[in-house]
């Protein structure tokens, strides 16, 4: 019995080994068996982490949101209110005038010349408001003929007049900062007209 066995293993020295020794696939096997669980650790805390940056990002967008709409709303608003109150100062001016035309309108046993006094004060008091706000009057009267800011109503012939020269103002005209409001109408000279001798 014991010379069989010595017989067998002589026979097949591979097999003995294979029992005492592993191979190197099973060594690898073992290997990436042993690093496995250390890799997955690794991965699990970065996506923990990726996850915590995503989270963060993602509150930050939602407050630039939140911030950019509240801007977006705040401008929204303060437009509104400049087209709403922009003549605001404008209109407080004119209350004083309204103010003194009112007292002259109450004033009912004053004589022409205390009437026209008033007008001549309220008149002032509108020109220096207008004045305040840049508007300039246009009175072109003896000026040359400007179609940018005077509207020619009619022309007529004058001999002591140059050709295109303004000669009567029949409604001044206004500008605001140098822009047109109301243009000013006037009255042209027109070149004279030439007899044809035969």
């Amino acid at each position: 019995m014991a010379r069989k066995v010595m017989a067998e293993s002589i026979q097949n020295p591979e097999e003995n080994s294979s029992s005492t020794q592993s191979s190197p696939l099973v060594e690898d096997a073992a290997a990436e068996s042993g690093d496995q669980p250390v890799e997955h650790k690794d991965l699990a805390q970065e996506l923990v982490e990726m996850r915590q940056k995503a989270a963060e990002y993602h509150d930050r967008m939602l407050r630039v949101q939140a911030e950019a709409e509240n801007l977006r709303k705040r401008a929204e608003r303060d437009i509104s209110n400049a087209h709403k109150y922009a003549i605001e100062r404008f209109a407080s001016e004119l209350l004083q005038v309204k103010d003194s035309l009112e007292l002259g309108l109450g004033a009912a046993d004053a004589d022409a010349t205390k009437l026209q006094e008033g007008t001549e004060l309220t008149l002032k008091i509108l020109a220096g408001v207008l004045q305040k706000f840049a508007i300039a009057e246009i009175d072109p009267a003896g000026e040359a003929f400007d179609p940018n800011f005077h509207q020619a109503m009619t022309m007529q012939e004058s001999a002591e007049h140059e050709p295109n020269t303004v000669i009567s103002v029949m409604q001044k005209g206004y500008t605001l900062h140098d822009r047109l409001l109301r243009p000013a109408m006037v009255i042209v000279v027109k070149p004279p007209e030439q007899t044809t001798h035969e």
